[in-house]
């Protein structure tokens, strides 16, 4: 049976050779491109099949590479991002330094900018050192300010650096002056509360009418710190020792907590 089905195959091959060379050219040639068409989406998909891998190795990278390339642009990444902040940084200074100076066009005083560099961690909030000293200029007791008000005053000064006591230490004393009718004179000393911005107003007259939010400058007494410094303002007042005088709180206007620059005013 299987003999059988070789042979009817054969002849079948045989017949089919038999007609096609027996067909006219131009008939052939018209059955093999009608065959060719049948085969060639076979023959594109094979090609195509085969193009692909080398295209897929062509266009995947190494995993270590992948790696390699993240972890670049991570870095790459983390130093724009240092670059900005460095730029902001900047870019503030630059904006308080012309606030700064054009400030100091207005000022009646002669002055000379500073940068605060350190602050003694034994009195933290009431003494910091400056990068000016007496090759600059500086000697003790010369006020320092700010845009805002008083600061302190020079306590000491080396040859490229000064120490500055800072207003409510016990050793800056300043003479003050309300801003009001009477025009209230009094001592500025250290405040009792650990409050650093309140410091104490004493030794005013019995009779002193006090306010909140009366302005209080320096009074020019003293012979220190001269007329017309600002302060800061009234926050209450009360009587003591009897009513034999009167002390007020003043909130001062320089913020000494986070001091940057600071001017030293010059005679």
């Amino acid at each position: 049976m299987f003999k059988q089905k070789n042979y009817l195959a054969l002849g079948a091959v045989v017949i089919v050779a038999v007609v096609l060379l027996s067909l006219p050219t131009r008939a052939t040639a018209r059955l093999k491109l009608a065959v060719g068409s049948w085969f060639l989406p076979l023959f594109g998909l094979a090609s195509a099949s085969q193009q692909l891998p080398a295209d897929l190795a062509d266009s995947v990278l190494p995993r270590r590479e992948l790696l390699q390339q993240i972890d670049a642009l991570r870095r790459e990444n983390q130093l724009l991002k240092s670059q900005a902040v460095q730029t902001a940084a900047i870019a503030r200074e630059n904006d308080q330094l012309r606030a700064l100076f054009n400030w100091q066009k207005q000022s009646p005083w002669k002055l000379k900018l500073a940068k605060v560099v350190l602050r003694d961690p034994a009195n933290w909030w009431r003494t910091v050192q400056i990068d000016l000293g007496t090759r600059d200029g500086v000697r003790d007791n010369l006020p320092v300010i700010t845009e805002a008000g008083l600061v302190g005053r020079v306590s000491s000064a080396s040859y490229a650096h000064s120490q500055v006591v800072l207003v409510g230490d016990q050793n800056c004393r300043v003479s003050a002056l309300v801003e009001n009718p009477a025009r209230d004179t009094g001592v500025l000393i250290a405040g009792g509360t650990l409050d650093t911005s309140l410091v104490d107003l004493t030794y005013l007259a019995s009779s002193a009418n006090l306010k909140p939010g009366q302005s209080v400058i320096t009074s020019g007494l003293g012979g220190v710190f001269p007329k017309g410094i600002p302060i800061g303002q009234i926050v209450d007042a009360r009587s003591v020792e009897y009513g034999l005088y009167t002390e007020a709180r003043v909130k001062l206007n320089a913020n000494l907590g986070s001091l940057e620059q600071v001017w030293v005013l010059f005679p």
